[in-house]
């Protein structure tokens, strides 16, 4: 389980978008948090180098006295040195805020968020700030994991289990199956009427499937103590999974999404093309990305 939290930050209103998410963390698992500040000559500066060490002073003070937050200010490439700091601790978790200097619909295309999270060995959380200024608190309650069979998925699960009793999350376990088969209108008599029924029947059975395996899978969890596990098979429309699974945070509330990074290119690669990608760039919710050992 993480031992530290690590948040860069950068003195923009962006970058400050994690902290209640952070606190929040910190203040329920019990562990300390760096607060780190790079000082790059090659990106521009909102906060000047020389006040970046009262900039993060001031940070602390809003994490209370309950937790340990000491800062710390490094010169350097900012995405290769978080992922240096980081490493240095391999149970510690990068909270950071997804945003760039591209413009709002780019936010991670060539940002500092997406070369971490190419790089780094660490778990990284990625919070999309809303706009205008950070909530001041934050709470998280549930935790949604989409799996899709295979083996690496599922490697997400021995974090969320810790993290689950630990905070007392509930769990979602999502399967999100594609619909090969709509029923045709009334009174509409297929020419193919056998290809429609197959077709039925495949659609059944993949669901079918999918509720076995997801129901396993919660039943492994409910074995090891956590209470509150729910399996939920999602149809994907045209749109495909992550879009299923973007509308499905939409409409949970005070969740986050665990996943793992993979992809058949290679986990340099895995960002490209991605369900992970796409989740990471495009849900309202925070989104916890798991780079397996």
């Amino acid at each position: 389980m993480y031992t530290k939290i690590l948040i860069p930050l950068d003195g923009s209103k962006l970058a400050e978008g994690v902290l209640p998410y952070a606190r929040a963390l910190a203040n329920d698992l019990g562990i300390p948090v760096d607060l780190l500040y790079v000082n790059d000559p090659n990106e521009p500066t909102v906060c000047a180098p020389f006040m970046a060490s009262e900039y993060l002073n001031s940070i602390v003070e809003s994490f209370g006295a309950a937790v340990a937050v000491p800062s710390v200010v490094e010169a350097g490439s900012t995405a290769a040195t978080i992922v240096d700091v980081a490493a240095a601790e391999p149970e510690m978790l990068i909270a950071m805020a997804t945003h760039g200097y591209s413009g709002p619909k780019r936010w991670l295309l060539g940002s500092v968020a997406e070369k971490v999270l190419r790089a780094a060995a660490n778990h990284v959380l990625l919070v999309r700030p809303a706009n205008g200024e950070p909530r001041a608190e934050a709470k998280l309650t549930t935790v949604l994991v989409p799996l899709d069979g295979s083996l690496l998925a599922e490697k997400v699960l021995p974090t969320i289990s810790d993290l689950a009793l630990r905070l007392n999350l509930q769990v979602v376990l999502v399967r999100v199956t594609r619909r090969i088969y709509s029923a045709p209108p009334e009174g509409f008599l297929p020419v193919f009427g056998a290809n429609v029924a197959n077709l039925k029947k495949l659609w059944e059975e993949a669901n079918a499937e999918a509720n076995e395996y997801l129901t396993e899978k919660a039943n492994q969890l409910r074995r090891q103590g956590l209470t509150q596990v729910t399996p939920l098979v999602f149809e994907s429309g045209v749109d495909g999974a992550a879009a299923a699974i973007i509308d499905l945070v939409k409409q949970t509330p005070d969740n986050f999404v665990a996943m793992c990074t993979h992809g058949e290119s290679g986990i340099g690669n895995w960002l490209v093309g991605s369900v992970t990608e796409r989740v990471v760039r495009h849900t309202t919710g925070p989104v916890l990305v798991i780079r397996p050992r």
